[in-house]
């Protein structure tokens, strides 16, 4: 079906990856007309670590584990590839790997059995409030009507800061993911950490079925990111050829304080709305949180219950955000001293299963961060 401004739809989600595909499970399920709008087809590579905690599993009404290929019980951590630290992740804290491509397919075809439209190749070039609807229009010509928004195409989405919402200054992760054949030295169950190796940032491989997904990450700098000399030596100490995979850059944007996620109509998630872990890196699961807790919102919204969408930004704090303000005071002291951090943070007997709880959502960093963070500053003075 091609787009046409005479249909008006109850909502428009502006990208299908894991944000707005939660977004229109719920949705559809609640029985409103949704259309997802993909520039590109699910099968690409998504360059993202595909890490998630379990726990996600509980926001769904049906099974996630056709996406996931591997379950972590391990980790392994080390320091400019030595110094190692292996930690077993409590059983009741499991982190799952899955292939960002299945799942975001997973997604959408769960919210097409629901009744939502789906089209790809929609390249959106501009968004507009035309009294009491949203219009969007694509490159082609097509456009499209609704009386709500969801803003879900992820880092590079330019319509958070022309709507007015979301952070003003963004703040990035450079990054570089690598999708590799076969596993090397990696073992089922078991994902790599490497701290020393990046300049304000760390490394991470997690294991898939029959392949790798490495990435390479700088969190508090502004330079640019050697992931080259990196991968030279990381990759060899997993078993790959220095030059071995499919890379891809992101720049990433990472939670930047608290800010509106909302307007009149239209709410902003997932990667779109910067809620990245300033931290872990960790952005699968606030895109599903926020895609879930957006539909929510939206529902109740779309039928009258409450007036504007305020509700959903004050959840997204309260869930979300309360624990990321003190996640990026940790990253900000950790990452500048990171060699002290290691062997402060990564190193205590606690610290791996403080690590499972936050991933997990068990734990908030704020549980942990005055402690953490007067430890390492006393141990710098």
């Amino acid at each position: 079906m091609s787009g046409s401004a005479e249909t008006v739809h109850d909502v428009l989600i502006i990208g299908s990856g894991a944000a707005g595909g939660a977004a229109a499970v719920h949705l559809a399920a609640a029985q409103h007309s949704v259309c997802l709008l993909e520039r590109t087809d699910c099968k690409n590579l998504k360059p993202c670590g595909g890490g998630m905690a379990a726990s996600v599993q509980q926001w769904f009404p049906f099974p996630l584990d056709p996406a996931v290929e591997q379950v972590i019980r391990r980790v392994n951590f080390s320091w400019c590839l030595q110094d190692p630290v292996v930690a077993e992740l409590p059983g009741d804290a499991p982190f799952w790997i899955v292939r960002r491509e299945r799942l975001d397919q997973l997604l959408a075809d769960e919210a097409m059995k629901r009744g939502a439209q789906r089209q790809t190749g929609v390249d959106v070039n501009h968004v507009e409030r035309q009294g009491a609807d949203w219009q969007v229009m694509a490159t082609d010509g097509r456009q499209w009507r609704a009386r709500s928004l969801v803003i879900a195409d992820g880092s590079a989405s330019p319509w958070p800061q022309r709507l007015g919402i979301g952070p003003r200054g963004v703040n990035h992760a450079n990054t570089i993911s690598v999708r590799l054949e076969g596993q090397g030295t990696l073992a089922d169950g078991s994902a790599r950490f490497e701290f020393g190796l990046v300049p304000q940032g760390f490394a991470w491989a997690f294991p898939l079925a029959g392949g790798v997904n490495v990435g390479v990450g700088s969190f508090i700098g502004r330079d640019e990111l050697d992931s080259r000399a990196v991968l030279q030596q990381l990759l060899p100490d997993l078993g790959f050829a220095e030059d071995a995979g499919e890379r891809q850059h992101r720049r990433l944007r990472i939670w930047n304080g608290h800010h509106r996620l909302h307007g009149d109509g239209v709410v902003v998630v997932g990667d779109a709305a910067s809620l990245c872990d300033p931290f872990l890196a960790e952005g699968l699961r606030p895109a599903l949180m926020s895609g879930c807790e957006a539909a929510v919102h939206l529902s109740s919204w779309l039928r009258g219950d409450q007036a504007s969408l305020k509700s959903y930004s004050g959840a997204m704090r309260e869930r979300w955000g309360e624990s990321m303000a003190w996640g990026r005071r940790i990253a900000q002291v950790f990452y500048r001293f990171p060699g002290v951090g290691y062997q402060l943070g990564i190193k205590r007997p606690t610290a791996p299963r403080r690590i499972a709880q936050i991933l997990s959502g068990e734990m908030g960093y704020g549980d942990i961060a005055q402690r953490v963070i007067k430890r390492l500053l006393l141990k710098r003075s």
